[in-house]
């Protein structure tokens, strides 16, 4: 009956069509419904076309003048995008491309200008191009439904449905309207590379997604990457001991997908453990931290992985000297998603000049003299069989415009048997080491008006070390463990009175227990400590701007109610503050400061333990021998960007207090003695960065001056162990087409060390003989120095893949910088200096494919 009925209104339309348009190739080839000139051709070349109504629904062509039933069908196609299959001599069929090919031509807005060099990206995803010299961009694969973005400076951002683009066919023309109003003032700065900017709030933010290239850099290495900010630098060359503004690796709070993570790296911290591909942004806050962020004394290091959901699946993989990976998001229906990444090391099937010189830096980076100032050749064979592995998921579900669930896991994992003989005497020393960390989240986004908005996040996360020792002799063995358990829920709500005035309200609860497990077999000793802390903070914080954006605050409270069952109890009050004033055109100020607390540290066991491979272990404030740790801190900032033109300066005053000698990595006198004092950490931090079209240099420069107080230490002041006092960075990057090249100059000075006394270096009227050491910290070591090197290129494999080359080169120099220098006592009762050497040159290469 239905197919009657359609044939009848076609015999009518072709009717009434016929009386206006005798032939199909009339001379002034009008637009025609694509349904009236199907039945012209089914009627005229006896022809059957099957297709949904819905797919040609509304489609209008222009008919070529022929008589060729080819060039009309290329033509259907051509405009329309839909795809035209014959089945036989006499049917055919008609269905909708799920992908199409679009493309246009950008003009100012009274069209008489080209727009070259527009961004012109597919919505919701990371593919995009960028417009020629006439304005003109195609993009391949595209999904029918999906919308371009269309942006250029100085002109209004555009959106346009790829199926407008369509029915207009013939690479329609794209106006974009100039932005002629009088900007208020730049309060988002985006500097150095892109995918860098400087938000209101103080803050850093880096999408990896977008992240340019950057010296040494061949990947968007996550926690690597956020070392070319100034106040941000790893004293040790690694991307798990992270020190910004003097602080040590602990006072960080690392969060992915809101998660605090324990374990951030891979290659005991020289790889970051996170995959940047799937990581939307990165936020970090060195100062003025918004209320609902407690722990961190020093920084606030918070990842977020995509979270939109997207009809069409994406994904990549890559290899490099170390590891390879894969990532992808796939979906499932229009409101549900999964996302996942894993990685895999390669080293233990694989050598490389990347490994060997990452091997080299972990297990074989020493130096050691005698004395008499000479080299001790150790007479050693090393043998190491290491392998690590990360892999993470997310579940995106909307359950409607207002209300979305995000379900995220995440697994690291570092494994090693590390073994030394020594030939002398055919004795051999055996470490094995398994590091795991396992984390679950749930996240709930709700909007439940144009004003009020809510946020939850509950969470676990697990962390383990397991580590051995076995001593030449067989009889003594060294057993470690350390567990962390930690659970939380979170729930944040936002209320909106006005586009300038923000309530945001919440309240959190933490519990953490860790465990700590030692036990000797000769001479016989165990230890077991347990303890759990929970924390219950609820917090305050209100936004307000002003017209015009010259006035902008963040004023926030957060009260800690922080207990350690059997031991203590007790609240902590942290305000925070942060002002973004405008001074001058194109000239801003900004206020910063906050009160924050952490009540878990890491301590730093001997060098020796395991070799000097991993010596760190999380432990709990208890207030017996190791306090609550707090923080004070302030900042005055300016900031002026012109013309692509920026300048930062930054003067800063921090004072941490509940300090323990333990967790600092004493290695002189200090080092077992437990003391509890403060350190105070003031500077300025300075970038000039000058942009152009495909260009980017700087110049940073940290001043840092950082001091221990002890008041049962002699002398009670002295230099801190991360006393960098000079840190210089110079950098440039360019870019010609799909070729990024990046250079990158590195230089600090020296970190302070304790040298032995000169005359009597050791005591040897006690047993066993101890070493005499001068005032702490009053040496230092020579300054540091490094070139780095990188450089990639893009290039189309499909089309639908892309692909990426690169080379870097750390180190160009191959300079021995010394990162570390300390002393021990010989078995022959000498006195033995030992030095931890930096990276040498490290050439690492990767390909990756993106679809």
């Amino acid at each position: 009956m239905q197919r009657t009925l359609r044939s009848t209104f076609f015999l009518v339309a072709i009717l009434l069509f016929s009386l206006t348009l005798p032939t199909i190739t009339a001379q002034e080839n009008p637009s025609v419904a694509l349904k009236i000139v199907i039945a012209q051709l089914e009627n005229r070349f006896d022809i059957k076309f099957s297709y949904v109504d819905s797919d040609i629904e509304g489609i209008r062509i222009a008919v070529p003048q022929t008589e060729s039933l080819r060039v009309i069908l290329n033509a259907i196609s051509a405009q329309t995008q839909i795809d035209i299959q014959q089945l036989n001599n006499r049917y055919y069929t008609l269905s909708k491309n799920k992908w199409v090919t679009v493309c246009g031509r950008i003009l100012d807005n009274y069209a008489e200008n080209n727009v070259p060099g527009a961004t012109v990206q597919i919505l919701g995803s990371d593919t995009a191009v960028v417009s020629d010299i006439e304005g003109y961009f195609q993009l391949e694969e595209v999904p029918r439904t999906a919308s371009l973005q269309i942006r250029f400076l100085g002109y209004n951002t555009k959106i346009v449905p790829v199926l407008d683009l369509i029915e207009k066919g013939d690479c329609p023309q794209i106006l974009l309207a100039e932005r002629r109003e009088v900007l208020n003032e730049v309060v988002v700065y985006e500097f150095l590379t892109s995918g860098i900017t400087k938000e209101t709030d103080g803050s850093i933010t880096l999408n990896p997604g977008e992240l340019g290239i950057l010296p040494g850099l061949i990947e968007p290495d996550v926690l690597f990457g956020v070392q070319a900010l100034p106040g941000i630098k790893s004293i040790d060359e690694t991307v798990s001991d992270i020190n910004v503004r003097g602080g040590t690796n602990d006072q960080n709070l690392i969060l992915w997908n809101g998660i605090k993570m324990y374990q951030s790296g891979h290659f005991f911290g020289l790889i970051s453990a996170f995959n940047p591909y799937l990581t939307e942004s990165v936020s970090i806050y060195k100062n003025g931290t918004p209320a609902e962020f407690g722990d961190g004394v020093s920084s606030v290091m918070s990842m977020e992985t995509n979270n939109t959901i997207n009809d069409f699946f994406y994904g990549g993989a890559g290899i490099n000297f170390i590891s390879g990976d894969v990532f992808g998001q796939i979906p499932i229906k229009e409101n549900l998603a999964f996302q996942f990444s894993g990685r895999r090391s390669t080293t233990d099937f694989l050598d490389t000049p990347a490994y060997n010189s990452f091997t080299d830096r972990a297990f074989q980076d020493t130096e050691i003299t005698n004395q008499q100032n000479q080299e001790v050749q150790e007479n050693l064979e090393q043998d190491e069989a290491f392998f690590f592995y990360d892999v993470s998921g997310k579940l995106l579900y909307d359950l409607n415009d207002a209300h979305k669930f995000r379900l995220s896991f995440i697994a690291i994992d570092n494994d090693l048997d590390f073994s030394e003989t020594d030939l002398e005497i055919d004795e051999t020393s055996r470490s094995f080491l398994d590091q795991t960390n396992l984390s679950a989240g749930l996240q709930w986004y709700g909007n439940w008006s144009e004003r009020f908005s809510t946020y939850a996040n509950v969470y676990f996360s697990w962390y383990n070390l397991d580590a051995q020792s076995f001593f030449p002799n067989l009889v003594q063995r060294l057993f470690q463990n350390n567990t962390v358990e930690e659970r939380q829920a979170k729930f944040t709500s936002r209320y909106r009175f006005s586009d300038r005035f923000h309530w945001i309200n919440g309240y959190q609860y933490i519990e953490t227990g860790i465990t700590n497990e030692a036990r000797v077999t000769e001479p016989q000793f165990d230890l077991f400590v347990k303890g759990v802390v929970r924390i219950q903070a609820p917090y305050s914080e209100i936004h307000f701007f002003t017209p015009n954006n010259n006035f902008i605050a963040n004023l926030g409270v957060r009260a800690n109610h922080i207990e350690n069952l059997g031991t203590f109890s007790e609240w902590v009050f942290e305000p925070r503050l942060n002002i973004n004033v405008r001074l001058a055109r194109n000239l801003r100020a900004q206020v910063l400061g906050e009160f924050k607390s952490q009540s878990t540290n890491q301590v730093i066991d001997l060098e020796q333990n395991f070799l000097g491979i991993e010596k760190r272990r999380w432990i709990l404030s208890n207030e017996e021998d190791l306090p609550i740790t707090k923080s004070k801190q302030g900042s005055l900032g300016l900031n002026y960007e012109r013309k692509q033109f920026y300048v930062g300066l930054e003067a800063f005053y921090k004072q941490v207090d509940g300090v323990s000698t333990r967790t600092q990595g004493f290695q002189n006198q200090n080092q077992f003695s437990g003391e509890i004092g403060s350190y105070e950490a003031k500077g300025i931090e300075f970038l000039i960065n000058k942009k152009g079209k495909n260009y980017s240099t700087w110049l940073s420069y940290t001043y840092n001056k950082n001091d221990y107080t002890y008041d049962s230490i002699v002398p009670q002041r002295f230099p801190n162990n991360l006393d960098v006092r000079h840190t210089l960075t110079f950098a440039s990057t360019y870019e010609i087409d799909q070729l990024k090249l990046g250079f990158g100059l590195n230089y600090r000075t020296g970190r302070p060390f304790t040298q032995p006394d000169n005359e009597t270096p050791l005591d040897t009227s006690v047993f066993p003989i101890e070493i005499n050491y001068q005032a702490p910290n009053s040496s230092r070591l020579p300054e540091y120095f490094r070139l780095d090197a990188s450089a990639t290129y893009g290039f189309s494999l499909g089309e639908r893949v892309k692909a990426i080359a690169g080379v870097s080169l750390l180190n160009l120099t191959n300079r021995k910088n010394i990162l570390n220098r300390y002393f021990r006592v010989s078995e022959e009762d000498e006195l033995e200096s030992v030095e931890n050497l930096s990276l040498g040159v490290t050439p690492n290469v990767n390909f990756r494919v993106s679809f």
